[in-house]
């Protein structure tokens, strides 16, 4: 939350552009002192204003509010550093919404996993005409999750992620299971 700062000090002290008459009253100058304490943060954001767009740089309570305005695809739950990643890819995850590609990043920045997506399209180049088409005839999209330690919300948090970043018109299923763990070598 933005807040007093204890000792923060005014970029535009108020007591230094009152009139002439004032500079020497004690009490105009106290007085623009307790409004320069209150004014301070807002001006110290207002100075640093393009910091605040920047998710690296955000404060994370800023970068929350920021990821709804933008439309990252986020619950809250996630970790600062995927949250900052995640609102950071929003916009390239808005131009590849529907595809392949932003299907597989939205799901890599939300569970911090490659997901596993079969799908039913395909695309093909013949020299011939009326060659077979490629893919399936009837659509279907299914994306697997492999995550170490799973709980119960996760197929759901996939669920929507899955129908929010999918090609619309596409019938699909999703499913998260236990990540295979390889042995240690010694």
């Amino acid at each position: 939350m933005r807040g007093s700062v204890d000792g923060l000090g005014s970029s535009a002290p108020i007591g230094a552009m009152l009139p002439a008459v004032f500079a020497d009253d004690d009490l105009a100058q106290r007085f623009v002192g307790g409004l320069d304490d209150v004014l301070a943060p807002i001006l110290n954001v207002l100075d640093c204003l393009p910091a605040y767009f920047d998710p690296a740089l955000a404060p994370v309570d800023f970068t929350r509010w920021l990821a709804g305005w933008v439309g990252a695809e986020t619950d809250g739950t996630e970790p600062e550093p995927r949250l900052r990643a995640a609102v950071a890819a929003a916009a390239y995850l808005h131009r590849v919404r529907g595809t392949r590609r932003g299907l597989a990043e939205a799901v890599r920045l939300a569970f911090g996993v490659e997901p596993e997506i079969e799908e039913s399209g395909g695309s093909a180049w013949s020299a011939r005409p009326l060659g077979p088409f490629p893919g399936d005839a009837r659509p279907h999209l299914h994306v697997t999750v492999r995550l170490p330690d799973p709980g119960p919300a996760d197929e759901h948090r996939l669920d929507a992620l899955v129908a929010a970043a999918r090609p619309a018109h596409m019938p699909y299923t999703v499913k998260v299971t236990v990540a295979e763990r390889t042995p240690e070598r010694r």
